[in-house]
């Protein structure tokens, strides 16, 4: 019994208001998990002026609380349509920032994978924006 409910609980709120949402904000997750692979406190400005041992640790500990601040924000607010909305606006500036830095000669964001991972979470994001607007 149990395991159905969870099921249940899992299905529904996959199919929840904030589906669209929830992907982008998975992709942007596993946009920070290639950032590290590809060195992004390189491109980063001020953290560009630091070497890779201490570019690399403030990139991570900088998304601790970050990520930390994101997660209450979102689990503890009864309506957090403002925060995702802000959040999808800057998953579109995001991959703005990303094609600025494009030719940045320490750009490693190179591959398939990578631009799937900067490109998802826009294209969730103002998908979403735009069908809340038409109420779809």
């Amino acid at each position: 019994m149990e395991r159905n409910v969870f099921v249940k609980k899992l299905l529904k709120s996959m199919m929840s208001e904030n589906l669209l949402f929830n992907f982008g904000l998975t992709f942007i997750i596993i946009h920070e998990m290639d950032a590290i692979r590809c060195k992004e406190w390189r491109i980063f400005p001020g953290l560009n002026l630091l070497g890779d041992k201490w570019g690399f640790i403030i990139f991570i500990v900088a998304h601790i609380p970050l990520l930390a601040i994101l997660f209450i924000a979102l689990n503890n607010s009864l309506d957090n349509s403002i925060l995702i909305y802000y959040l999808e606006i800057f998953f579109i500036v995001h991959l703005a920032l990303h094609i600025i830095y494009i030719k940045n000669p320490k750009n490693e964001f190179k591959d398939l994978i990578s631009w799937t991972f900067i490109v998802g979470p826009a294209l969730f994001g103002l998908l979403d924006i735009v069908l809340k607007a038409i109420k779809v």
